[in-house]
């Protein structure tokens, strides 16, 4: 990993808009759902970021808007130091080129009536990438080769493989147009737990190979230990953690974080801190009414009066280190 910064998010913002009724809509009282609400981070070159958080804080929406596939509401996307949203045609598939997504439901996103080389010809067929059917069949081959699928399978359909064969034939897919970024969302969610160390493995030795850049989007905690360099904790639309990923696991300082490392029992316990029970109570809100204060003082044990009424802000614990709570010593 080099220092070269490849992705950059300035104070990102997605609103979404819940047209309840037509009464509500002519009286405009649409309900803002806060989707993502001012996100900051950055990507390095090689590096593999970890986006963790529960269904509904908001890191699936980011993973789409760094794709583009959705357009902020506010804020910035830099891709090589330039504004992703200011593409014209050509330079937005350009950036589809460098910028990649394995997407959670492999079967989903493969046309079920193509074969498995079809499947990954089409990305140099839209693409235009120069060559002829010889030297497509041979990328295609050193794909296959890549993710440790057999080159018999070029001929099979999607339905024919099992769910870890077809997230190596996404993988595949991804890279085989050599992008810088890769978004892999919830990439290994689906398929056996047997099965997801080995996809994993495989991932990282490519990354390492290309020297590739991944933005690893999950909810679980153990994988992202294990796979990232860095880790951001998401909750309600914004980071609330983020930091070096042993360090994160090591010694968190949030709370929800606190509360997400307990609730994964294969984390090795001989490099965490002994943590208390920490239950979460309740269910994470709704994201068209965001609590007052701290997002997460509903559901935190430790919140105090100043919770409700005071936002905090990420702040350094180190170099390596952010945390968004009020107190540091909990």
């Amino acid at each position: 990993m080099n220092e070269q910064i490849i992705l950059k998010l300035q104070n990102v913002k997605k609103y979404f808009y819940n047209k309840v009724n037509i009464i509500e809509t002519l009286l405009k009282k649409n309900k803002e759902i806060k989707a993502v609400d001012g996100i900051d981070f950055e990507v390095k070159r090689g590096e593999i970021l970890a986006i963790i958080g529960e269904s509904g804080s908001g890191k699936t929406t980011i993973g789409k808007l760094i794709m583009n596939l959705i357009t902020p509401t506010e804020g910035k996307i830099l891709f090589e130091n330039e504004d992703i949203n200011s593409f014209k045609n050509e330079e937005m598939k350009n950036y589809r080129k460098k910028v990649q997504m394995i997407f959670q439901d492999p079967y989903a996103s493969m046309n079920p009536r193509f074969k498995i080389k079809d499947i990954l010809k089409e990305p140099l067929y839209i693409h235009k990438i120069e060559g002829n059917e010889e030297t497509y069949n041979e990328t295609i081959i050193n794909a296959l080769k890549d993710v440790k699928i057999n080159t018999d399978f070029m001929e099979v359909y999607p339905h024919m493989l099992s769910g870890g064969q077809r997230q190596r034939i996404a993988t595949a897919r991804a890279l085989i147009l050599n992008p810088k970024l890769v978004v892999a969302d919830e990439p290994v969610s689906m398929i056996d737990l047997s099965t997801r160390a080995e996809i994993l493995y495989m991932m990282k030795e490519l990354q390492e190979k290309r020297n590739l850049s991944y933005i690893y989007i999950t909810h679980d905690l153990s994988t992202a230990r294990y796979f990232a360099d860095r880790i951001a904790v998401m909750y309600l639309g914004k980071i609330i953690e983020i930091g070096n990923a042993d360090e994160i696991i090591d010694n968190p300082k949030h709370p929800y974080t606190k509360a997400l490392i307990e609730a994964v029992p294969n984390i090795e316990v001989g490099r965490v801190n002994v943590i208390k029970e920490l239950p979460i109570k309740g269910e994470i809100p709704n994201a068209s009414d965001i609590p007052t204060g701290c997002r997460f003082h509903t559901r935190c044990i430790y919140a105090k009066e100043e919770c409700k009424l005071e936002s905090p802000i990420l702040k350094d614990i180190n170099d390596n280190h952010k945390s968004a709570c009020l107190f540091t010593d909990i």
